[in-house]
């Protein structure tokens, strides 16, 4: 960049408010270029001569100009990254050109090796491969499954050594799960847990996963297999949070929601008269969606605390309809429509039951056991007056929705989901 004397002297018309000294006005890429000779890691900001108010940032490096197309949308960006500061933008360009520059043959071997395989719970924790076309799910006791005695040094290691002391027992959920990775600014040095090497740059270094916290570079995280290891201190609800997450930090077989709400249904009687149907008071329902957030399976939702058994039921649908992916997934819908639309009985069984196979485990599993609830519900329709197809309107768009469809479309689908549910209810005992 110039000298400040030389800079401040510079008189330039029309400086954009969020430029400063940095920018030199509508000058040509040549005229950069010379500016810049001077000195390796200057820089400055250029007004395009051929489209006036697009700007572009010119950048000694390796002995030549960079030019960089240059965005802002409240803060600059000319890539992924975006910073406050346009001398934060150049120092994390110059750190990165730097490292890819001298060590572009490592970075593309780094990933080869990865400590992962050695140290990371693949190797202390295999479990088997999940048979994605089995509907029905693997059997594993009820409730929290034992986590072993972990002492209170375990709190200070990192997500990788965390996992790599759970260890494998017959009783945990063998539910497969894809890490959720979100791009992650490290504070201080910061080094990769897939392939041990140093995480570079100013901001956003790598991507760190929400639910376990392991932390990888991007290019890294594409290696990373699909066995997360949700950890309570980063799934901090119930409601709202992904299922197949939810049961795998909980160590459980299927959300808690479901098992202690529809228990409670259970030990109260079903027969109570429009059971699903009759919505319970909101606020009471906001309730107990606040005490399974705050106390999880501690929750207490006993008749004396809440005497209408329809909260108990409010909060189960709400549950299912706050899952941001639905218990019957955007993935399987299609099939699931296209089964409901089918004219011959035994065809239309067999397609349900091609469809279940398209459920994640998780989903399967906890939709097997709310079927077999509803099933027992229909039972005493005499009592309650509540049949398969009753139960269907209800807990089909509540199982279900369409994956971004027009709303004449998602419209005419609702009847297919009501048939949906109501031959999943009637044929629980085949179908699971």
């Amino acid at each position: 960049m110039m000298s400040s004397k030389e800079a401040r002297s510079l008189k330039v018309d029309n400086r954009p408010k969020y430029y400063g000294r940095e920018y030199h006005g509508m000058i040509s890429r040549e005229e950069a270029d010379q500016l810049l000779s001077v000195a390796e890691g200057s820089y400055l900001i250029r007004e395009s001569q051929r489209q006036p108010g697009t700007y572009t940032l010119a950048l000694r490096f390796g002995n030549q100009t960079r030019n960089f197309r240059l965005y802002r949308d409240g803060k600059h960006f000319v890539g992924e990254k975006r910073f406050e500061s346009i001398h934060d933008l150049v120092t994390d360009g110059l750190i990165t050109l730097y490292i890819e520059t001298k060590a572009a043959e490592y970075i593309a071997k780094m990933t080869i090796n990865p400590i992962y395989e050695h140290i990371g719970y693949t190797t202390l924790n295999k479990e088997p491969t999940l048979k994605k076309h089995l509907p029905v799910c693997q059997e594993v006791p009820d409730g929290p499954a034992p986590q072993g005695e972990l002492g209170d040094e375990e709190k200070g290691l990192t997500s990788l050594v965390r996992r790599a002391t759970l260890k494998d027992n017959d009783h945990a959920t063998k539910y497969e799960k894809v890490h959720n990775f979100k791009v992650h600014t490290f504070r201080g040095p910061h080094w990769c847990e897939y392939c041990a090497n140093f995480m570079w740059g100013l901001i956003a270094q790598g991507v760190k996963c929400a639910d376990c916290g392991l932390n990888v570079h991007k290019q890294c995280s594409k290696m990373v297999p699909n066995d997360c290891k949700p950890d309570l201190k980063h799934v901090k609800k119930v409601y709202s949070c992904d299922l197949t997450t939810l049961v795998k930090a909980h160590h459980s077989k299927r959300p808690m929601v479901v098992d202690m709400c529809i228990q409670e249904i259970e030990s109260r009687g079903v027969q109570s008269e429009g059971l699903y149907r009759i919505s319970g008071f909101s606020d009471l329902i906001e309730d107990v969606k606040l005490a399974f957030d705050r106390d999880g399976e501690k929750a207490d939702i006993s008749v004396n605390v809440y005497e209408d058994i329809n909260i108990i039921t409010g909060a189960l649908k709400l549950y299912f309809r706050d899952l941001p992916i639905p218990l019957i997934t955007y993935e399987a819908y299609p099939r699931f429509m296209e089964a409901a639309k089918i004219t011959d009985p035994d065809k239309r069984l067999e397609a349900h039951h091609e469809a279940l196979k398209l459920l994640p485990p998780a989903h399967c599993e906890s939709l097997c056991y709310l079927m077999a609830h509803l099933k027992r519900v229909i039972q005493n329709e005499k009592d309650n007056l509540m049949n398969a197809e009753n139960l269907g309107i209800v807990f089909g768009p509540t199982l279900m929705r369409a994956p971004d469809l027009d709303a004449m479309t998602a419209l005419n689908d609702i009847r297919y989901q009501r048939q949906v549910v109501e031959t999943l209810i009637k044929n629980e005992d085949i179908l699971f």
